[in-house]
């Protein structure tokens, strides 16, 4: 039970992470993730208020219902609706098309491998000038950190930041300008896509041992990381900008939703993936005393991780005489040019970058075949005759994972850089979860009903969950997910780049395309079961509404579940392994 928790941290940590990566793009790109940036760059001794408050309203009530909710019907976030509220089933729908968006975030790991080959070079290329794709305003790092120059910094750029751009992404001049496929990006995109194909055809068969290793190295690592940082010149002044309170930050709407889009990140709600992971354990699995261990570890390592993030950025601070806030808010992206900056200025540099490089691989490893075990699970619970079997789900795996490597290629050419942006800003914005927040909780807390889930955790676990999370799920929750959503609209602003690239508008229009495929699954599902189904409306409605009757007994008004046999579907996904061993 406690390496089935320590596995899940390390799942979410690596979604911290991976929020980190996706907000840290240099300038040039910075804006257009304005809705999506790196939620430390707030002082967490403000910023932990509406965090911690949100993580209790919303983060943990929702994290215990679908995880009861996956454990009770042991199945994929698509067939769970069709045994409590077949009405809602186009919510597990809404679930599966955001999947498959997120299957775009490989290209986070491709250019963390793309680093660590670099990363083995006697002289770091980032910390340089002397390389063909250097321009006349580039500045060493020996130029960078000398205080002369840092009054006059408006035309030039560091070398680390000329690496991104020109060197890893070669940018084009828009979406229009696809230009060709980087090789080297695309052997690294065929790397990754191996890796989790393998780590997915046979699971623990293959890759069991394995993963004491991609689960432990993280946080040797993240130890490693935070001592080495708390010892460089100038740490403390950025622990101490990440712990003051500045409590005038609390008046600004951005600080709370950024609060609440990092909840429904790192706590993997409304996307499906809880609900999948719970359908794992067993059905008497306490999963309502995991709800809190798991949210507090998680929670806690995010906390953790927010001082190796500002000891470094402290360092950065002092090397380049400006302010911490400077170097937070305005300077080059942290993941792949201020963290390798900040490694080529430190002793032994080719160390320090390797590990940092190799920890955020061997995390996204770990969460990218996650997040394509629960497509694939949730699929084959679709069609449990045809692809349940060992070899046909082997070439189900094979057939996912080799058309979106070859779909992927876009995201690699000299222009694969807006497309990413453009399913980051629409296909996987907050708008789809707070949606999609609202209609679980109607759902599961109105139509099906509160009191019939507080029946089931009940029977499964022993414990009747306090009236607070009632509360939750029927108001709070859907109240502030609804705000959040109406703001979000009213809020909203065209993707743009550093106020100076604009997308076309066949751009916008396919963006949108990607909100709403998800979206309105919700809608569309449940008008067509209306139209579709036989009898008069109310009598639709309340069959549509009911859910499978076969899951409960009659006397003693327990419930049952078929349990998951252990076939090869349930030994498919490493980290469910675990869950079905122990």
């Amino acid at each position: 039970m406690y390496l089935l928790l320590f596995l899940y941290v390390v799942n979410v940590f690596t979604l911290d992470v991976l929020y980190m990566c996706y907000s840290s793009l240099p300038d040039s790109l910075y804006t257009a993730f304005a809705n999506k940036k790196n939620v430390s760059v707030f002082p967490i001794g403000a910023f932990l208020v509406p965090y911690g408050l949100l993580a209790v309203v919303c983060g943990i009530p929702l994290f215990l219902l679908e995880t009861s909710v996956g454990q009770f019907t042991q199945g994929g976030f698509i067939t769970c609706w069709s045994k409590l509220c077949p009405l809602a089933q186009g919510i597990g729908y809404g679930y599966f098309m955001m999947k498959l968006y997120d299957f775009s975030y490989i290209l986070v790991q491709v250019w963390a491998l793309f680093y660590l080959v670099f990363s083995f070079r006697s002289q770091l290329p980032w910390a340089s000038c002397d390389n063909t794709w250097n321009t006349a305003n580039c500045l060493g790092l020996q130029t960078f950190n000398s205080s002369n120059v840092t009054a006059n910094q408006t035309n030039t750029t560091s070398a680390a930041t000329e690496f991104w751009e020109r060197r890893v992404l070669g940018m084009s001049g828009g979406i229009e300008e696809l230009g060709s496929v980087r090789w080297e990006l695309a052997l690294c995109l065929l790397a990754c896509w191996v890796m989790c194909y393998l780590s997915i055809w046979k699971g623990v068969r293959s890759s069991g041992k394995v993963a004491y290793f991609t689960a432990t190295f993280p946080y040797v690592m993240l130890l490693v990381l935070l001592i080495r940082g708390l010892t460089l010149p100038g740490a403390w002044d950025g622990i101490y900008f990440y712990l003051y309170p500045d409590l005038n930050r609390l008046a600004n709407l951005e600080v709370w939703l950024e609060a609440g889009s990092q909840i429904f990140f790192s706590y993997s709600l409304t996307i499906g993936t809880l609900i999948v992971l719970g359908s794992y354990n067993n059905y008497n699995n306490n999963c309502y005393k995991d709800c809190f261990w798991l949210c507090l570890l998680n929670s806690g390592t995010s906390f953790v991780a927010g001082f190796v993030v500002f000891s470094v950025l402290g360092f950065m601070a002092q090397k380049q005489g400006v302010s911490v806030e400077t170097v937070a808010e305005s300077g080059p992206g942290l993941a792949f040019i201020a963290y390798p900056q900040a490694t080529a200025m430190m002793p032994f540099p080719q160390f320090w970058t390797v590990c940092f490089f190799l920890m955020l691989i061997l995390l996204t490893v770990d969460t990218h075949f996650v997040t394509v075990e629960c497509v694939i699970t949730s699929v084959s619970d679709l069609f449990p005759k045809l692809l349940r079997a060992p070899v046909k789900h082997k070439i189900f795996v094979l057939v996912i994972c080799s058309s979106f490597f070859l779909m992927h290629l876009t995201l690699v050419t000299e222009g694969g850089i807006y497309i990413f942006q453009l399913i980051d800003y629409y296909g996987c914005t907050r708008t789809c979860h707070y949606f999609m927040a609202v209609c679980q909780c109607m759902a599961l807390g109105w139509i099906y009903g509160a009191d019939r889930i507080f029946n089931i955790i009940k029977d499964m676990t022993g414990q009747r969950p306090s009236v607070f999370f009632k509360l939750c799920w029927n108001y709070i929750v859907p109240l502030l997910s609804l705000s959040s959503f109406i703001l979000y609209l009213v809020d909203y602003q065209h993707l743009r780049i550093n106020d100076w690239y604009v997308y076309p508008d066949w751009a916008y229009a396919l963006g949108w395309t990607m909100t709403l495929s998800s979206v309105l699954m919700v809608p569309l599902w449940a008008a067509g079961q209306m139209c579709l189904t036989a009898g008069t409306f109310r009598q639709v409605s309340v069959q549509r509404t009911v859910g499978d009757h076969s899951l409960k007994l009659g006397k003693d008004n327990t419930y049952i579940t078929i349990l998951r046999k252990p076939t090869f579907k349930m030994i498919s996904s490493l980290t469910h392994c675990y869950r079905y061993i122990v």
